[in-house]
């Protein structure tokens, strides 16, 4: 598996100005003497990348910034799949399927999109990240003109619905330098590409999807919440994705500034390593769940923007499940409790087992600036039962987590819901050959529902079979689940127009986005 690096940057002029000197490409960027009559937006994110390789990179910059595209995007409204690059698709048994093609796609280098080409990417997409290989389950593909034919190696219903996924973005994979200039199908070329810092991107003219108002996008990092706000206020950037919480009511407060709120398909959850001894045990897991203050933590930390979460899924989707009242076992007596079931006594103020203190491993990471804060939490409530907890600061949660089993807890934010479906998240995080199973888990029984979820076509069925595994992760406690977070988007309302905040955060730029 591989991941891209995420870089931790500060604010500067070298992050928030727009590049010197561009790059040729088929939209080509404005020259000096046609940028004062320019017509750009400036988007600031949160997570930076080093790699632009749409089939590898974890930020999906390619797709979020206009550049490459799917065969299927997710409609949020219906939570359905719907067409994107293919026109449709077809499957008799679940297993054999046939994609038929646009024909009036082509790449940024001016090539025809192909039969051919798609399958040179998505070949290219299986061989070099192992989690879409587990994801999309594929056999075989044969191209014929503009249709796939394509062979998965099981029967697997959901089959279409993998292809939202960013990292399967269709690329002209015979271009020389994929990391740092990918040719997609996007209304938005790229010109330069500052790893760590920013992209330049002109408008594709030859966009199939109707041609861009804009003359050129720059999309800029920058991991420090305060530091994003900041921009907005000074006029540097005009939509900032994720401002600090905190400055929302001074952004709102100047004129023409609009911030905006939407639920997501999003958790923050406490990660579990079931590899560490003390979290093996469930009551141990259960004494962690119950330290979490969820409500205090929306409250004073979000302030609001987002709720308290029980599971992963949000309540308001079809299938998540409806949990019984749990508040009776949260909080630091019920913490205790659950502690002294799995052996372990408070004395002197240390919480001890066989005389070894309870003492855990937190990770958290800055680019998501609620993560650290609630790590914060957890370790005060937790030392006021004897417990010591070490706070630690990582880059890349991913690349971290994957690689190293140093650590007991990891405060971690997942989209649980990108395709509109559960089985997404439930085959990520808790089948064995998940992407992002990083406490570890294994447990057949658990298996053996998302496998059948997955062999299952029905939606009555699908939603029966995920709720029962929801019910199982809740009940095993393999994993807490803290907040359903609210994605914050603020932009300069007098001069952006048809930003829209959008659920799966997978689609930003499009060929929509206008100014005034």
């Amino acid at each position: 598996m591989r991941f891209s690096a995420l870089l931790s940057l500060a604010l500067g002029a070298g992050l928030l100005s727009a590049c010197g000197s561009s790059s040729e490409s088929t939209a080509s960027a404005p020259n000096a003497a046609q940028a004062s009559t320019d017509k750009n937006v400036h988007f600031l994110y949160n997570f930076a990348t080093s790699s632009l390789d749409p089939h590898v990179d974890s930020s999906y910059v390619p797709l979020r910034a206009g550049i490459t595209e799917t065969l299927v995007r997710l409609d949020e409204d219906n939570l359905t799949v719907a067409p994107w690059l293919a026109e449709s698709w077809d499957s008799k048994d679940g297993q054999h399927w046939t994609i038929d093609l646009r024909d009036d796609v082509k790449f940024q280098n001016g090539k025809p999109m192909t039969g051919d080409s798609v399958k040179a990417s998505l070949e290219r997409a299986l061989e070099e990240n192992v989690a879409i290989q587990n994801a999309l389950k594929i056999e075989s593909i044969e191209a014929d003109g503009d249709k796939l034919a394509i062979t998965t190696t099981q029967p697997f219903p959901e089959f279409a619905s993998e292809l939202v996924n960013p990292n399967t973005a269709i690329i002209d994979v015979s271009e020389p330098d994929i990391v740092n200039k990918p040719i997609g199908t996007g209304p938005f070329a790229l010109d330069t590409f500052t790893p760590g810092s920013k992209l330049e991107l002109s408008r594709y003219d030859g966009y199939w999807d109707g041609v861009s108002p804009l003359d050129s996008i720059t999309f800029s990092f920058n991991e420090d919440a305060n530091a994003r706000s900041l921009a907005l206020k000074s006029g540097q950037v005009d939509i900032v994705y994720r401002p600090e919480v905190e400055s929302l009511d001074s952004l709102k407060a100047i004129a023409g500034t609009k911030v905006e709120s939407t639920s997501t398909f999003r958790v923050h959850q406490m990660t579990m390593n079931m590899e560490r001894d003390s979290m093996k045990d469930l009551n141990v897991r259960k004494a962690m769940d119950a330290l979490i203050d969820r409500q205090g933590i929306v409250d004073t930390i979000l302030l609001g923007y987002g709720e308290p979460a029980i599971g992963p899924f949000l309540p308001s989707l079809p299938f998540a499940p409806k949990y019984d009242n749990t508040a009776s076992d949260t909080g630091s007596e019920a913490a205790v409790k659950h502690l002294q079931a799995a052996g372990y006594k408070l004395e002197n103020g240390v919480m001890a087992k066989d005389g070894k203190p309870l003492a855990l491993t937190l990770l958290t990471y800055s680019a998501r600036a609620d993560l650290p804060l609630i790590a914060q939490v957890f370790q005060s409530d937790a030392k006021q039962i004897g417990i010591d907890v070490e706070i630690r600061q990582i880059d890349t949660p991913e690349e971290y987590m994957a690689s190293n089993r140093d650590w007991d807890l990891a405060t971690y934010s997942n989209l649980t819901a990108p395709r509109g479906d559960a089985g997404y998240y439930l085959n990520a995080t808790y089948h064995p050959t998940g992407a992002l199973n990083f406490s570890g888990s294994e447990d057949p029984e658990l298996t053996a529902i998302i496998d059948e979820l997955n062999l299952t076509v029905a939606p009555e069925k699908r939603a029966e079979l995920a709720e029962r595994a929801a019910n199982y992760v809740h009940d095993n406690v393999l994993n807490s689940f803290v907040l359903h977070p609210g994605t914050i988007v603020a932009y300069n309302g007098s001069k952006v127009k048809n930003w829209i905040t959008t659920r799966s955060e997978y689609y930003m730029i499009t060929n929509k986005l206008d100014v005034m």
